[in-house]
Formats: structure tokens, C-alpha cells, sequence
């Protein structure tokens, strides 16, 4: 009797959700619950890391979550959903399986907050500006070694210059291309100048060395500019992803409307904030892509905007008939959705209605989908093929 009453009073996961697709019928399974999830990344031998935007590291592995990884970087993290500080996404070395090495970008204050700081606002953006929000901060990446569940010898190998008072924007999804570089989004921190200054960083996709250091073949350093920017006039860029010939997109927020989908090349400019398909959120009009030729115009704008965060190419045999899309989490539409491209057009987009804000979304090593729900209550799903009865 005692056993019976244990049982019904256990905590039972929830039955799996079943959505249709193109490639039929979807099984999502929640698999646990995070508190404000940002970024994931597997591991070689199959654990995969999730980070939670208060400052917590998190590895999944044999159907358990850890305890938090000691040893991560102090973060500026206030919370709430809209909050766009703290721990944000995670990457492997390539070398992994050697060195141990991983990848964090977070936000840090600056060292020396300046006295009597405060936001002075921008009609701009009308009511989205938290005008009580003082802190100078800041995005960067450090990289340590992974042992056991300790992060050790970390140090911070790249950062946002200059740091800002207030407001969030930080973009910061890592990601390592075939020869060994280090690719960051840095938004442009919800300011309208730096994303078309070569000084700073900000508003940029950046291009470093594993350990830091600069590639000798990165654009800008010849022309007077920063020499860790790979290309420039960005906004918000929470989704990137390299597809199999190993060219770079991203999908970055829009205002009020115009998210783009953009094929980021070397030095490239693509025109923010001086043309979007989107306008300001008080309702001033910007300067729509064809009115300005010298700038590169996004492969797919979205009004209503999707708000794209976390991106991959489908790889796996799971999906086959999958194979090459872009898969993009929503977290406004509240979606996945799945962008056939063809050159530099998209002659077929999916949705996927999940009816959760998705944050991340990447492809598991035997080819399901591993997705984190955004929120307090950030569930950990795995997205799979609906078994057939």
C-alpha cells in the first residue's frame, strides 16, 4: 500500500506532444526543465551542454541533468524572460576529444561602473527601453577546460568594445567553421551608430582564432577598421548556422518587422541601421533594402517577424527528406521552421507550429531534433519522427 501511494504521488512527465510536418506526424518529448535556457552544444561522446541565462552550465547525459558546472564565469544577469544578459551559448573545440576546451559567452559589468549612469532612452524604440536599468556591461567569450563537472583555466579570449549603459542586443552564438576560426554574432546593443563603425565591434559578425588571437585574412584591420570583424551593418543576430559547402548564415531581428535571413560573406555590409524592411518602434519609417544598392539585401525578410533563435542545416538521416534545410527556432511565432534555399533564394518555408518560444535548436548525434523551450519553465525536447502503429 505504501509502494502504491509513492507511485501516485511521483511527479510523471507529461504525454508527448504530436504536431504534423511535411515529413508526417512529429513526437515531441520533454525530457527535463531548465529555468531560462540559451544556448546548447554536444560533446563527442554524446553529452550535450545547456546553458541557463542566470549563469548555470548544465550537462545532459544519460537521461540525467547535472548539477551545475563549477567554475563559469560571473555573469550581469537581472531576469525575467525579457532580460537578455546572463549565460548565453556554448561551443565544443573542434578538438574537443583532445583538449577539453569549451566555449561561453555571457555578459560581464565593466570593471569601473561610471557614477550617476542611467539610461537616457530613445523615442526611437517608444516604451521598449528600460529606463531603470544602469549598468555598464557588455558581452564576451572565454574558453576553458572541461573536467568532470569543473570548468578550469578559463580565460576570457574576446569581448564587446565598448561597453554600454543598459539595454541588451548582445547576439553571441559561437560557432566553428571548417578551418578552425571562431565565429561570433555580436549585436549592435540596441544602439543606432556602431553597427556601421569599424572602430567597434558591436553590430558585427566577428572572426577570431581559437585562442583569441586574430586571422591575418579578416577584412577590415587593412582599411583602418577592427581587425576581429568579418562583416558589418548587423542588428540582432540569435541564429546562425553554416550549411554543408561551409557558407555562413544568419537570421537577425528586424524592429518593427523585416527579420532577415542574410548569406554572410567577408566584408560585406548589410545596411543596418540605414535601410531595413522593418521600421522603429515608434513608428519611424527606415529606408526599405532597394533603396541602397551598396548594401547586401537579405535572401528572405519576414513581417509579421518570426524572432529566428538558434539555427542549423539538417544533417541527419532521421529526416531525410529534410536533409539540407535550414531549421530556425521561433520564439514570437512560436515555431520551428524549416527554409529550403536554393542559391540565394528560399523557394519553400515550413512551419512548424510547436506552440512553445524556442531558444535553441540543434540535431542530435543519431538525427532527432533537441530543442529548449525560452522561460522560467525552459523544457529540453527531442523532436522526432511520430512512430507508425
Amino acid at each position: 500500500m505504501l509502494l502504491l501511494i509513492l507511485a501516485l504521488q511521483a511527479p510523471t512527465s507529461p504525454p508527448p506532444m504530436s504536431v504534423p510536418s511535411s515529413a508526417g506526424q512529429l513526437t515531441i518529448e520533454r525530457l527535463a526543465t531548465l529555468e531560462n535556457p540559451w544556448g546548447m552544444a554536444y560533446l563527442p561522446d554524446g553529452r550535450l551542454l545547456i546553458t541557463e541565462k542566470a549563469g548555470r552550465l548544465r550537462i545532459w547525459a544519460n537521461g540525467r541533468m547535472s548539477e551545475p558546472v563549477a567554475g563559469t564565469p560571473q555573469v550581469v544577469y537581472r531576469g525575467g524572460q525579457s532580460e537578455q544578459g546572463g549565460l548565453l551559448d556554448v561551443a565544443a573545440d573542434p578538438d574537443f576529444a583532445r583538449n577539453q576546451l569549451i566555449y561561453l559567452a555571457f555578459v560581464e559589468a565593466a570593471d569601473q561602473q561610471p557614477a550617476n549612469a542611467r539610461e537616457e532612452g530613445d523615442p526611437r524604440f517608444a516604451t521598449y527601453l528600460d529606463t531603470t536599468d544602469n549598468i555598464m556591461r557588455g558581452g564576451a567569450v572565454a574558453r576553458g577546460r572541461l573536467v568532470g563537472n569543473q570548468l578550469q583555466d578559463l580565460q576570457v579570449i574576446w569581448r564587446q568594445e565598448p561597453k554600454t549603459i543598459g539595454r541588451g542586443h548582445f547576439g553571441h552564438r559561437l560557432l566553428f567553421s571548417s578551418d578552425g576560426t571562431l565565429f561570433i554574432t555580436s549585436g549592435e546593443r540596441m544602439r543606432f551608430d556602431p553597427a556601421q563603425d569599424l572602430r567597434s565591434n558591436l553590430g558585427k559578425v566577428v572572426r577570431i582564432n581559437a585562442d583569441g588571437s586574430l586571422p591575418n585574412d579578416n577584412p577590415f584591420a587593412t582599411q583602418g577598421g577592427r581587425g576581429d570583424i568579418w562583416s558589418v551593418g548587423h542588428r540582432n543576430m540569435l541564429a546562425a548556422a553554416f550549411d554543408s559547402a561551409g557558407e555562413l548564415w544568419v537570421i537577425e531581428m528586424g524592429p518593427l518587422g523585416g527579420d532577415e535571413l542574410n548569406h554572410v560573406q567577408r566584408g560585406r555590409n548589410y545596411g543596418w541601421p540605414l535601410v531595413s524592411n522593418g521600421d522603429n518602434y515608434g513608428h519611424q519609417p527606415i529606408p526599405d533594402h532597394p533603396s541602397r544598392q551598396e548594401f547586401q539585401a537579405p535572401v528572405r525578410t519576414w513581417t509579421p517577424v518570426i524572432s529566428a533563435s538558434g539555427a542549423l542545416f539538417y544533417a541527419g538521416r532521421m529526416f531525410p527528406a529534410w536533409r539540407g534545410s535550414m531549421i530556425t527556432g521561433g520564439l514570437s511565432s512560436q515555431s520551428l521552421i524549416r527554409l529550403t534555399l536554393r542559391g540565394d533564394s528560399v523557394p519553400n518555408e515550413e512551419r512548424i507550429a510547436v506552440g512553445r518560444r524556442i531558444r535553441d535548436v540543434i540535431q542530435a548525434p543519431d538525427g532527432a531534433l533537441i530543442a529548449i523551450v525560452d522561460g522560467q519553465q525552459g523544457d529540453l525536447l527531442r523532436i522526432t519522427p511520430a512512430r507508425r502503429r
